[in-house]
């Protein structure tokens, strides 16, 4: 592999990584935030009781999040120095809000949220704890602010090589941060959702004797959980359908390859199913096809032609050049990537969907059969991992769509890259955040295993007993 190929994959590679805790904290912390308003609200323990556990596996998210966090910014100015000096007036500004402001408010608010249950009020406790959601939700805001402009730059101009900042209310305004941003942050809050549905499942599962108080519980957990994702997958699958018919004329090759569509279509356009692309001879092999169906998705009536990426390819050549900083330019994208991670992220939308309204109706207070097959569990437990695939997909998407570009219709990849790192450090440096961020996966899996030996009730009870007033004490796992 050479040095792009290798600076591509640490960049991949520590992105996804983080990403996995970004939607996962934002969600859980907006969960946990609903069970203590509750609580504030009806006065009802038990959702006291659902707060302060759940809140663990939150905080544990929180903090893996933060390193992982810290090692992708680090390799930002390891490996894509060039990219650095050209984007760093634009990229510094929202990532100096991030830093001196949202993750002030996290990490304040979490530390005042952490230690003060049953020393100050009600009403100013929960404040902490929508204080910590509103820093969470700012802080992706400021990321994406940052990753809307390099997918459709507004808000600036060219000085010396450099792209240069001259309104920054264009940033925030940036018609791609709108639909990039709700589709995020919906697509964390469904995230949370489903991650304490599915681990409340497993509880069901793995537990033998559970006392009635815990089932309780959970079962408030569970009705809860399934409520929020039915609410959120279909806010996101709404969000995504919205974002997708914006990417028709924003960036039509990465709309076209997540059809495959190499050719462009007549005016009653078919959608393709499932099917291969064949990047050598632009054909799709094995495809079934839906005929009117991408007209009906892309413009929401049976007629409406799809430019394919042959023609894209030859406007963006005929826009851009043959040839950017020595480089033959070549703006197809990966197709076949982008085809199937378009109907992963879909499906497994749909699915969350469809098995929140099962589970809602298997967990009505007069029917709740879903306890009492194993194999309905096992679909939900099974679901906590669904969200971490979906989001996956969602940002390969997001990012391999964008290729040849850093900045769209600015910077190449090729340009970006760091002028002086060699082939030896990005292969060193790669196997070393791969087993860090294994031994980090490993680490929280087993902290969480281990956490989710206890019960609600169990560990109100140790709580009580000045076992395990700190979340991250011996005693509390």
């Amino acid at each position: 592999m050479g040095i792009v190929s290798l600076a591509r994959f640490q960049f991949a590679m520590t992105t996804v990584f983080h990403f996995f805790f970004v939607p996962f904290s934002i969600g859980t912390a907006f969960v946990v935030a609903v069970m203590e308003s509750i609580y504030v609200r009806t006065g009802n323990s038990e959702y006291k009781k659902m707060a302060k556990f759940w809140s663990n596996v939150f905080l544990l998210s929180f903090a893996v999040g933060v390193v992982t966090g810290l090692i992708q910014e680090f390799q930002f100015g390891m490996n894509w120095s060039d990219y650095s000096r050209f984007m760093g007036d634009i990229f510094g500004a929202p990532l100096a809000f991030e830093a001196l402001l949202s993750f002030f408010i996290e990490s304040t608010f979490i530390g005042l949220w952490m230690f003060t249950w049953n020393k100050v009020g009600k009403g100013l406790h929960v404040f902490f704890i929508w204080m910590v959601v509103f820093g969470t939700m700012t802080s992706a805001l400021w990321i994406l602010a940052a990753n809307s402009f390099m997918q459709h730059p507004v808000g600036f101009t060219i000085r010396h090589g450099r792209a240069e900042m001259v309104d920054f209310a264009a940033l925030l305004t940036n018609k791609q941060l709108l639909f990039e941003y709700s589709h995020v942050v919906i697509g964390a809050l469904l995230t949370g959702a489903t991650i304490i549905t599915g681990l409340t499942a497993f509880q069901f599962l793995k537990k033998r004797t559970i006392s009635d108080a815990s089932k309780q519980i959970y079962h408030k957990t569970m009705r809860l959980g399934m409520g929020m994702m039915l609410i959120f997958s279909l806010a996101t699958m709404l969000m995504g359908d919205l974002q997708m018919k914006y990417l028709i004329n924003e960036q039509p090759m990465k709309f076209a390859a997540t059809e495959a569509l190499y050719k462009t279509t007549g005016e009653h356009a078919p959608w393709t199913v499932v099917g291969i692309a064949d990047t050598k001879t632009h054909e799709v092999k094995g495809k079934i096809e839906v005929p009117y169906m991408l007209s009906i998705l892309s413009y929401g009536k049976t007629t409406g032609s799809v430019k394919g990426m042959e023609e894209i390819n030859a406007e963006m050549k005929k826009k851009y050049g043959t040839e950017i900083a020595g480089h033959k330019m070549n703006y197809y994208v990966p197709v076949n990537t982008l085809f199937w991670s378009f109907r992963f992220m879909a499906g497994f939308g749909a699915l969350m969907a469809l098995v929140s309204i099962v589970g809602l109706v298997t967990t009505r207070k007069k029917k709740q059969s879903l306890y009492e097959h194993k194999w309905m569990l096992w679909v939900v437990a099974l679901m906590t991992f669904t969200p971490f695939i979906a989001n996956t997909c969602g940002w390969l998407i997001t990012e391999l769509g964008r290729a040849p570009w850093t900045v769209y219709g600015l910077f190449t990849i090729e340009q970006s890259v760091s002028p002086n790192v060699s082939a030896g450090s990005l292969l060193a440096s790669n196997i070393i955040y791969f087993c860090l961020f294994t031994g980090l996966a490993i680490v929280l899996i087993s902290l969480i295993v281990r956490f989710m030996k206890n019960d609600p009730e169990e560990y109100a009870a140790a709580e009580s007993e000045s076992k395990a007033t700190d979340p991250f004490a011996k005693g509390a796992f």
